[in-house]
C-alpha cells in the first residue's frame, strides 16, 4: 500500500502548492481521491498512466476538492478513452459534470458511473475480491465524507523449500494457497500450516478531510495504519478553525491518538502558514508518528 499525494493545501491553488487530491496503490488499485485544480497535471508529473484511473473518490463539492475533476475527465475522453470510469461522491456530482460536459458539448467516448451519497452513516461503497471501500462520514460546512480503504486477507505463501522437499505435486499449489490440506499419493494427509506461511497482514488507509473534530469517527478509523487528516489550522487559529468547521494539527492528532492509528499524516495546510514543521511540532506533542504530506510526497 502507498500513497502518492499530487497536492495538500487548502482552498486557493499558489505556484507551488496544489488542492487536495491524492492517488492510493493497494492490491493492484489505483484510487484517486479527490481531484482538486490542476490535479491532471500532477498525475502526469507521478507517471501514473490515465487509463490505470478507474475509481474517483470525492469528499465533498468545495472547489478545491473537485474543480479538476471536469478537465480529467474531457482530458480522457480526447485520449480516446473507452473503459468505464466509476465515480463516488455526493448527491448532486452527477447533475454538475453532466451539465458541464453538456455545455461544452462534450460527451465522452466511455461510460461514467455515478456513485451518489447522501447518507449520515458510514456505507461499503466498493467491494471486490482484494478491497473494501467504506465512507466516513464528516462534519463539515457542507455533506462531506472521507473513505475507509481495506485489504482483504491473500492467499497463504507457499513454503517453496519444504514443498519442493515432500515432492508436492503443483496441482495442489492452489488448494494450498487457499489454506487446504492436501493429500499425498499415498494418502497421508499434510497439514496446510507445514505447506504455507500465513498471508501478508491486511493494511487499512483512511482518509479523512474535510472536517471539524469530530469524535465519532474514531470506531470506524480505529487501529488502522494510515490516518490522513486534515490540519488548516495550527492552534492560534482554532477559533477559526472552529468558524469554518476545520481542524487544528492538534485535533488531527488526539483523533490519531484516540483511534490509535499506527501513523497520521498531516495535509490540507492553510496557504497562510509559510513552515510547515510548525504542524509537526504541535502534533507531536500528542501523537509519536507523524509525517507531513508535500506535493509529490510518497507514503508507505
Amino acid at each position: 500500500m502507498k500513497i502518492k499525494i499530487l497536492g495538500c493545501h487548502s482552498s486557493t491553488p499558489q505556484i507551488d502548492k496544489n488542492p487536495t487530491s491524492q492517488i492510493l496503490f493497494i492490491k493492484n488499485h489505483k484510487f484517486l481521491i479527490d481531484c482538486g485544480e490542476g490535479t491532471q497535471v500532477q498525475i502526469r508529473k507521478s507517471n501514473v498512466s490515465f487509463s490505470s484511473i478507474k475509481h474517483i473518490f470525492i469528499s465533498h463539492l468545495h472547489g478545491d476538492h473537485f474543480f479538476g475533476l471536469p478537465g480529467l475527465l474531457s482530458t480522457f475522453n480526447l485520449l480516446g478513452r473507452k473503459s468505464v470510469v466509476h465515480i463516488y461522491g455526493p448527491l448532486g456530482i452527477k447533475k454538475i459534470i453532466t451539465e458541464i460536459l453538456k455545455a461544452g458539448n462534450s460527451w465522452t467516448t466511455y461510460k461514467i458511473h455515478f456513485r451518489e451519497l447522501n447518507l449520515n452513516k458510514s456505507e461499503i461503497i466498493f467491494n471486490d475480491s482484494k478491497v473494501k471501500v467504506s465512507t466516513i462520514p464528516l462534519k463539515h460546512r457542507i455533506y462531506t465524507n472521507g473513505f475507509l480503504f481495506e485489504e482483504k486477507i491473500g492467499h497463504r505463501i507457499l513454503n517453496i523449500k519444504k514443498i519442493n522437499v515432500l515432492k508436492i505435486n503443483k496441482y495442489c499449489y492452489l488448494d494450498l494457497k487457499n489454506g487446504k490440506d492436501i493429500i499425498t499419493e499415498n494418502g497421508n494427509k499434510i497439514h496446510n500450516s507445514e505447506l504455507t506461511f500465513n498471508p501478508p497482514k491486511i493494511k487499512k488507509y483512511a482518509y479523512c478531510t474535510d472536517t471539524i473534530y469530530f469524535e465519532e469517527i474514531v470506531n470506524i478509523i480505529k487501529g488502522v495504519d494510515i490516518l490522513y487528516h486534515e490540519s488548516t489550522f495550527l492552534k492560534t487559529h482554532s477559533e477559526i478553525a472552529k468558524k469554518t468547521l476545520h481542524s487544528t494539527a492538534l485535533d488531527a492528532a488526539k483523533i490519531a491518538k484516540k483511534s490509535e492509528v499506527k501513523k497520521l499524516v498531516l495535509g490540507h495546510y492553510s496557504s497562510r502558514y509559510k513552515n510547515k514543521k510548525a504542524f509537526y511540532d504541535e502534533a507531536i506533542t500528542i501523537f509519536p508518528n507523524i509525517v507531513l504530506s508535500y506535493d509529490g510526497a510518497e507514503i508507505i
